[in-house]
C-alpha cells in the first residue's frame, strides 16, 4: 500500500515547523509508515521544543521500534515540558509581532458578564464593556488572541451616547472592567474612549470602573479631572517574563510609575499579578515588586490585589503553535482546570502564598482576591474562603466602595 504522506499532513501544523525538523520528520513518517495522529503529536512536540528553544524532535529520538521510540519521545519532552523553565540566555524573534491596523464599526455596545466566570473556580462576577476589540500589546499568553483578529484594532463609534443610553438598576452596585477584550490605556483617548467613560462613571456613582492596563499611558488622566469611582490596575510581572513573553507592553518601571502618578493624583489603583509564572528565580524577581509596592504605595489608595495563574484554552494553545514564534509560556506542567488546562494546584498554592505573604503588611488594608481559581486554594493561601461567587462579590464591591468614600 503507497503511504500517502501529504494527505496525512492536511489539518496538522507540518508546514509551521523549521524546514529541516519538516525533512527529518517526513523521512521518519515514510520509514516508520506513522499514522495521522502520531504525525500530528509529533508535529506539536516539535513545534513547543522550537518555541522553547529546547533543542529538536531528532535531539529525542533513537531509532528502534515505533511503539517504543513514541513512547520514549513523550518521556523525554515531559520532563522538558515540566521543568523549572529558564528565561537566562533566552531570546525572542521580535520580527514575528503583529503588524496591526485599526478600523471603526459602528456596532452594538459589548456589555455583560465577564465571559470566563465558572461555578467551578471562585469568581467575582465581573460586569464587562468592549470598548475597543483586540489588542495591540502581543503577550503570549493572551486569550485575545483567540477571540478576534489580532492585526485588526476595532473601535465603536459613537462611544458617549451609547455609554450614556445604558440602563442600569440605580439601586444596584455594578464593577465593570474595559480590561477584557483590549488593554484599557493603551489607546488613551482615542476614539474619544476615555471621555466617554469618565462621562459614564459621572452619571452613575452607583459603578466601580476599572480600567485595567499593562501601560504607562495615563496622560489623559492626568490632565483630567475623573471621579474617584474610577479605578486604574495594573497587571504585573518581573522585567523578565515583560521582556520575553509581554513583548510591546510598558516595562515593570514605567507601568509602576504611572500608577505612582496616579496614586498620588489621590485616585485609587490596583495590581493584578495574573498571571503568576512558575520559573527560575521567580521568587526573587517577584518579591522585589512586592517589596517595591510597599515602599512606594498608601494602602489607603490601593484598591486591590489579584492573584492568579497561567490558564489555556485549546484554541489559545492552537493558535500559539501556529504562530510558532520564541515563547516558554507553554514550558509548564498542564493539568485540567476545570475544562481548561493550567498549573497543578501545590504549584499555584506556592506562588500565591508567596505573594500573599510577602505583602502581609497590606492584609488589613487592601482587598486581595483570586481570579478564576480554584475554591480550594483560598483557604490554603488567604486562611478564609468564601461560600458562594455572590458572597465574594458583595464583599470585593463593598470594599472598593469605602475605600472610594475615604478619599474625601
Amino acid at each position: 500500500m503507497i503511504y500517502d504522506f501529504e494527505n496525512k499532513i492536511k489539518n496538522t501544523l507540518f508546514f509551521n515547523l523549521p524546514k529541516n525538523s519538516r525533512e527529518f520528520l517526513k523521512n521518519k513518517a515514510y520509514e516508520y509508515r506513522l499514522t495521522f495522529n502520531e504525525l500530528k503529536q509529533l508535529i506539536e512536540i516539535a513545534i513547543d521544543l522550537n518555541m522553547w528553544d529546547e533543542g529538536d524532535l531528532k535531539d529525542l529520538w533513537i531509532d528502534g521500534d515505533k511503539k517504543k521510540i513514541l513512547k520514549e519521545i513523550k518521556e523525554k519532552y515531559e520532563i522538558i515540558r515540566s521543568k523549572l523553565k529558564s528565561y537566562k540566555n533566552f531570546e525572542i524573534d521580535k520580527e514575528k509581532t503583529h503588524k496591526i491596523k485599526f478600523q471603526n464599526i459602528d456596532k452594538k455596545l459589548g456589555f455583560g458578564m465577564c465571559p470566563v466566570a465558572s461555578p467551578k473556580t471562585r469568581c467575582c462576577n465581573l460586569w464587562t464593556l468592549d470598548m475597543v476589540e483586540s489588542c495591540g500589546f502581543d503577550c503570549s499568553y493572551c486569550s485575545i488572541q483567540s477571540f478576534y483578529n489580532e492585526d485588526t484594532i476595532t473601535f465603536n463609534t459613537n462611544l458617549k451616547e451609547k455609554l450614556l443610553s445604558l440602563k442600569l438598576d440605580k439601586d444596584e452596585i455594578y464593577h465593570i472592567g474595559t480590561g477584557q477584550s483590549s488593554d484599557s490605556l493603551m489607546w488613551g483617548n482615542r476614539g474619544g474612549v476615555l471621555e466617554a467613560l469618565i462621562e459614564f462613571a459621572k452619571k452613575n456613582p452607583n459603578v466601580i470602573l476599572e480600567l485595567k492596563t499593562k501601560s504607562d499611558n495615563v496622560k489623559y488622566l492626568l490632565e483630567n479631572d475623573y471621579p474617584p469611582n474610577i479605578i486604574t490596575t495594573w497587571s504585573l510581572n518581573p522585567e523578565s517574563i515583560i521582556e520575553k513573553e509581554e513583548r510591546l507592553t510598558s516595562s515593570l518601571n514605567d507601568r509602576l510609575e504611572a500608577a505612582k502618578k496616579i496614586h498620588d493624583k489621590n485616585r485609587l489603583v490596583g495590581f493584578h499579578f495574573h498571571p503568576m509564572i512558575w520559573y527560575e528565580n521567580w521568587q526573587k524577581e517577584y518579591g522585589e515588586i512586592f517589596d517595591r509596592l510597599l515602599k512606594d504605595f498608601d494602602p489607603n489608595r490601593i484598591a486591590m490585589v489579584s492573584l492568579g495563574t497561567l490558564t489555556f484554552i485549546k484554541p489559545v494553545i492552537k493558535k500559539l503553535r501556529k504562530r510558532a514564534f520564541k515563547s516558554k509560556i507553554l514550558q509548564m506542567p498542564l493539568v485540567d482546570a476545570a475544562g481548561k488546562l493550567s498549573y497543578p494546584l501545590e504549584i499555584k498554592e506556592k506562588l500565591f502564598k508567596f505573594a500573599y505573604e510577602s505583602l502581609k503588611p497590606w492584609h488589613k488594608k487592601v482587598f486581595f482576591y483570586m481570579c478564576m481559581e480554584d475554591h480550594s486554594l483560598w483557604k490554603k493561601v488567604f486562611g478564609y474562603e468564601y461560600p458562594t461567587n455572590e458572597s465574594f462579590e458583595l464583599d470585593m464591591k463593598y470594599s472598593y466602595l469605602s475605600k472610594i468614600k475615604n478619599l474625601g
